[in-house]
């Protein structure tokens, strides 16, 4: 069902789809929250993530989606089997459509020696 609702043309989506088929594992979250309050928090991470020369895929498209759909998500992680990535994405209320969607870098704790 997520790769359907993956099948759109943004980078973030076609990375994230790509992913899944490469052997991703995804975990939803069991409650909605309003997509305003994501966005928000979001924007918030964007900034201080350009403060560090970094600019995540589709994570400022993502913010303005969440903005525009103003009703409540439900959101979810997808984590890339090689761990470099984790693309969170956002579903409709019911799941039954992509709200938004976008790729972060994992963070990895350096090994200890």
């Amino acid at each position: 069902m997520l790769e359907k609702l993956l099948a759109g043309d943004d980078e973030a989506s076609v990375a994230a789809l790509a992913a899944l088929r490469s052997g991703a594992t995804y975990g939803d979250w069991d409650t909605t929250h309003p997509a305003e309050r994501h966005a928000g928090v979001f924007a918030r991470r964007l900034r201080r993530m350009r403060l560090r020369g970094v600019e995540p895929l589709g994570l400022e498209r993502m913010v303005q989606l969440l903005r525009e759909h103003g009703r409540p998500v439900r959101g979810g992680l997808i984590d890339s089997a090689d761990e470099k990535w984790t693309f969170l994405v956002f579903l409709t209320e019911d799941g039954s459509a992509l709200v938004a969607c976008a790729r972060l870098q994992r963070w990895v704790e350096p090994a200890q020696e």
